[in-house]
């Protein structure tokens, strides 16, 4: 997900991205608990693309 995609959503589709992938990234810590997940750098991913949701939506706001 790039961060130029982010910045033309609206706040409500960014409120949704973010819902999305805070339920993704549970359910990859559950995976892990579990040992069903082989490939654990997704879960890298996710919270990286949490962390650029949450900035576009600060900088958002700040405007």
């Amino acid at each position: 997900m790039k961060v130029s995609e982010l910045q033309g959503k609206d706040q409500a589709a960014l409120t949704k991205e973010l819902n999305d992938l805070l339920k993704a990234q549970f359910s990859l810590r559950m995976q892990i608990a579990t040992q069903q997940l082989t490939n654990t750098s997704q879960l890298k991913k996710v919270r990286r693309d949490i962390a650029r949701v949450k900035t576009v939506m600060n900088q958002k706001d700040a405007k």
